[in-house]
């Protein structure tokens, strides 16, 4: 199915007891994460999306109750001079998890075909050739055990604008914003057109797109968060680990049970 930007929209309001609701996810993710790391399973959660579209708080809850020791969060810039003298994928094959870890992208390799193809940093050949660079990786990812999951928040102009100037009012915000988010928006109709393609060329069987409607951030946050609980726990067993004999011998020693 075609995947059209403007079907995320509405950006209604989330329907329930928003703290309530995500305290309940952030403790299944908890037990997903878990499961992760007593099965040596990894996995791969990608955020793309607009410029103040929510992204950096749906990553912020996503995480609150995860164990810091087996989990990474790569913010993606612009790529180092020693980045440039490779391939555009390995900057990002240097960041993909271990065993029993999670690796999440804050922006990721899609640059290539999004703020690359848009901006003129990568030459037309070259953004061309990356959708199929970047499903082969992605079905790589996929072929060799990882779990691989692709959010995208959107925004309308309308929100962006006044996130926007939230960050110029607030003082404790101001460190967000940056002369490139108006560069960016300037082009909004390119980069529709650009992640048009994007998702008509690299939405597959493998590695689906999840589009979340960030329009309103509370709804956001649970919708992308759930989605992302789905496609983890789906992928993992979450039996518990069983209690080592030995270890319940020594514990019933040591604490008198």
């Amino acid at each position: 199915m075609t995947i059209d930007l403007s079907d995320y929209e509405s950006g209604g309001p989330f329907e329930g007891h928003y703290k309530k609701a995500l305290k309940k996810l952030q403790k299944r993710l908890s037990h997903i994460h878990y499961a992760h790391i007593v099965h040596k399973r990894r996995a791969i959660i990608v955020f793309e999306g607009w410029d103040a579209a929510g992204k950096g708080g749906i990553i912020q809850r996503l995480t609150a109750e995860w164990d810091p020791r087996y989990y990474e969060v790569w913010p993606i810039s612009a790529p180092t001079p020693e980045e440039l003298a490779h391939h555009f994928l390995w900057r990002f094959w240097r960041r993909l998890p271990a065993q029993h870890n999670i690796a999440i992208f804050d922006r990721s390799w899609y640059g290539r075909v999004l703020v690359e193809r848009v901006e003129g940093f990568a030459k037309e050949p070259e953004w061309r050739r990356g959708y199929d660079e970047i499903n082969d990786f992605e079905a790589q990812q996929v072929a060799s055990g990882t779990t691989l999951i692709k959010v995208f928040v959107h925004v309308t102009q309308q929100t962006q604008d006044q996130r926007l100037r939230d960050r110029l009012e607030h003082p404790w915000k101001r460190w967000k914003t940056g002369l490139e988010d108006y560069r960016n928006r300037a082009r909004r109709a390119d980069y529709l057109q650009a992640m048009a393609e994007m998702f008509e060329r690299t939405d597959t069987k493998h590695a689906r797109w999840i589009v979340v409607d960030g329009n309103d951030k509370k709804a956001a946050r649970i919708a992308a968060l759930t989605a992302i609980a789905d496609a983890l726990e789906a992928k993992v067993p979450m039996e518990p680990p069983v209690l080592d004999p030995e270890v319940v011998k020594a514990a019933k020693k040591a604490l008198g049970l």
